[in-house]
C-alpha cells in the first residue's frame, strides 16, 4: 500500500474561555467586599480608569461631561430600583448619568480576544447604551441544574478552623454525665471569651440558670481540667494555676507568687520575695516557670474575625402592596473611563509598543465597565424574581416559604442556571424580616399528603421546631408522633427526615428532651 501526503480542510466550532470572559464570570460570584478590593487593584493597575468621586471633584485628569471623545464612563448606576408588581426594572435618575458606550474613533475600539456578545447574548454593542436608558433589563440565557450541580464552585469548599468553643463542646459530654451539669457546662461555654477567660462570676450564673453556687462551682471545677489548660479560669493567677496544676508543679510558694503577681509586675522583686518566702535564686526560677506558661490558652486555636454583612439588595413594601427591589449602591463600584487622557495621551505617543499598551488599557478599561453593570442588571433580574416567587415568606413568615430551585428561577428570566448559582453565591438581601443570603430562598420540597401545593423544607424545619418548643415535660412528643401532626397539617414526611431536620437544628431526642424538661422544672421548683 502506497503512501501519500495530501491536505485536508475541516470546519470545526469551540468554546475557548478568553481571559475576558473568565474576568466577567467572576465577578457575577464575587461578594461586595471581594468585588471592592478587585476594582481597586484594577484602579491602580489601569491609568484610565478613576473613581467617580475624584472625577467629580474637578481634578485636571478628569474628563468634561459633554463630548464625545471625552465622556467618562460610569460602571454602575446610581440607583436600580424593580417594583414585583410588573416585574419590571425602572431607573431612579435618568438625568444623564448612564453608560455611554459609543464607540471612539481610532484605536480605542479595536478588537478584543472575544466579543462581548460571546458574554451576554442578549445585549449586543449597539443596543447597550439603548438599554441603559430604557427601563428593561438585558438578559442572559440558557439553562441548568440545581446546587448539586457539576459546575459548583470547589475554592467556596474550604475547611473552616477549629473554634474553641467547639473544641470545648465536643469534650463536655465526656466530663460532665448528668444533664443538670451538662446544662450548665453548656451554658458556661458560651461565655468564654476568645481567651479562654470567664468573666462572669458564679453567683450571677447561679441565678440566672435558677441553680445553686455549689453547683456550678462543682461544673466550673471539671471544666477547668479540660484542654487546652487554663481555660475558664476568672483570673490570669487562676489560670497559671491550673496550668502548673496540670503540671504537677504547683506548691504553697508558687501560689504565693501567683498572689501577689501585682508586685511582679511592677518589678518590686525584693518586696515579692519576702511575700514569697524564699531567696533570689528560688525566685528566678519560679518566675521563669511562670514565663514559659500560656497567659491566654484559648488564642492558639484562633479568633474568628467577625465581619458584618452589607445586603446587596434592598427590599421594601410598596404603598400598593407589592415589594420594591433595588440595589444597594453602597456596593456598587462607581468607576469612570476617561477617554480625554486617552486622547491626549495617544495623540503625543509615538512608539508602538506605547500606543499598544493605552488601547488595552482602554478596551480592559470599557471590558469591566460592561462587566460591572450588568453583574449589577443580573443580580437585579435575580432579587426580582426571587421576590415575586417568595412573597408568601415576606407577607407572612418562614412557613409560606415556597421549594425552588435554581432551575426555576433561570426558566423564569431566561438565564444560564450556573449564572443563576454564581449571582446567587455570597450575596445578601435585605428584607422586613431581616437579612438573608439569596441561596436561602432555595430550598428542597416535600409533597404534600393531600395532593396540594408541596412545601419547602425551610418551612417544614420551622414546623418542626414549633412543635417541639411547644411541648412540656409530661407530653414530649417522639419523631413518629411529630409525623403524624405533620401529616395532619398536610406534610407527607418520612420519620428520617423528622430525625435529619432535628439533628440539624441541634434539637435532641424525646428521651433526652424529657429528662432535661424534668430537671429543669425540679430546678425551678427548688429555686
Amino acid at each position: 500500500m502506497a503512501l501519500s501526503a495530501k491536505l485536508e480542510l475541516k470546519h470545526g466550532q469551540q468554546l475557548v474561555m478568553t481571559p475576558q470572559l473568565q474576568q466577567a464570570i467572576k465577578l457575577l460570584q464575587l461578594s461586595n467586599i471581594e468585588l471592592t478590593a478587585f476594582v481597586e487593584t484594577e484602579l491602580e493597575r489601569n491609568p484610565l480608569l478613576e473613581r467617580e468621586d475624584e472625577a467629580a471633584s474637578g481634578e485636571p485628569t478628569t474628563a468634561a461631561r459633554d463630548g464625545d471623545k471625552g465622556e467618562p464612563t460610569v460602571a454602575e448606576p446610581t440607583s436600580a430600583t424593580s417594583n414585583t408588581s410588573d416585574v419590571e426594572a425602572t431607573n431612579a435618575s435618568d438625568d444623564g448619568e448612564w453608560l455611554n458606550m459609543e464607540k471612539s474613533d481610532g484605536d480605542a475600539t479595536a478588537p478584543m480576544d472575544t466579543e462581548y456578545e460571546n458574554l451576554y447574548p442578549d445585549t449586543s454593542a449597539g443596543d447597550f447604551a439603548s438599554d441603559l436608558a430604557g427601563s428593561n433589563w438585558s438578559s442572559v440565557s440558557g439553562g441548568r441544574t440545581d446546587f448539586s450541580n457539576d459546575d459548583s464552585n470547589l475554592e467556596a469548599y474550604i475547611a473552616s478552623d477549629l473554634s474553641l468553643k467547639d473544641h470545648i463542646s465536643a469534650q463536655v459530654p465526656l466530663v460532665l454525665t448528668t444533664p443538670p451539669e451538662r446544662l450548665i457546662g453548656q451554658y458556661l461555654v458560651d461565655l468564654l471569651d476568645d481567651a479562654g477567660y470567664l468573666q462572669t462570676d458564679t453567683e450571677s450564673i447561679a441565678e440566672r440558670l435558677g441553680a445553686s453556687e455549689e453547683a456550678v462551682e462543682a461544673v466550673l471545677a471539671k471544666l477547668q481540667m479540660m484542654d487546652p489548660p487554663g481555660v475558664f479560669a476568672r483570673s490570669l493567677s487562676e489560670c497559671l494555676a491550673i496550668q502548673l496544676r496540670e503540671q504537677n508543679r504547683y506548691d504553697p510558694q508558687i501560689g504565693a507568687l501567683l498572689d501577689n503577681l501585682h508586685l511582679l509586675a511592677a518589678h518590686d522583686l525584693p518586696k515579692l520575695r519576702r511575700a514569697v518566702g524564699c531567696d533570689t535564686e528560688e525566685l528566678t526560677d519560679m518566675i521563669m516557670e511562670i514565663k514559659g506558661l500560656n497567659p491566654k490558652p484559648g488564642l492558639q486555636f484562633g479568633s474568628v474575625p467577625i465581619q458584618p454583612v452589607v445586603p446587596d439588595v434592598l427590599v421594601r413594601a410598596a404603598r400598593d402592596g407589592s415589594w420594591l427591589v433595588e440595589l444597594n449602591s453602597e456596593t456598587l463600584p462607581r468607576v469612570l473611563v476617561n477617554r480625554t487622557y486617552f486622547t491626549k495621551v495617544s495623540v503625543t505617543t509615538k512608539d508602538t509598543d506605547e500606543r499598544e499598551y493605552l488601547t488595552d488599557c482602554l478596551q480592559n478599561a470599557n471590558w469591566l465597565v460592561k462587566s460591572l453593570d450588568q453583574r449589577a442588571r443580573t443580580i437585579l433580574r435575580v432579587a426580582e424574581e426571587i421576590i415575586r416567587q417568595q412573597d408568601g415568606f415576606l407577607t407572612h413568615g418562614v412557613q409560606y416559604l415556597r421549594p425552588m430551585n435554581l432551575k426555576t428561577v433561570a426558566e423564569a428570566i431566561s438565564m444560564h442556571e450556573s449564572t443563576v448559582s454564581r449571582v446567587t453565591s455570597n450575596k445578601y438581601m435585605a428584607t422586613s424580616r431581616g437579612i438573608f443570603e439569596l441561596k436561602y430562598f432555595f430550598t428542597s420540597s416535600i409533597s404534600s399528603s393531600e395532593d396540594g401545593e408541596a412545601h419547602s423544607s425551610e418551612s417544614v424545619r420551622y414546623r418542626i421546631k414549633q412543635l417541639i418548643d411547644a411541648e412540656c415535660a409530661a407530653a414530649v412528643l417522639s419523631d413518629d408522633k411529630i409525623v403524624d401532626m405533620l401529616k395532619g397539617d398536610g406534610i407527607d414526611i418520612a420519620r428520617r427526615t423528622v430525625a435529619k431536620y432535628r439533628e440539624a437544628m441541634r434539637i435532641p431526642s424525646s428521651v433526652q428532651r424529657r429528662r432535661e424538661k424534668r430537671m429543669s422544672e425540679q430546678m425551678e421548683r427548688t429555686a
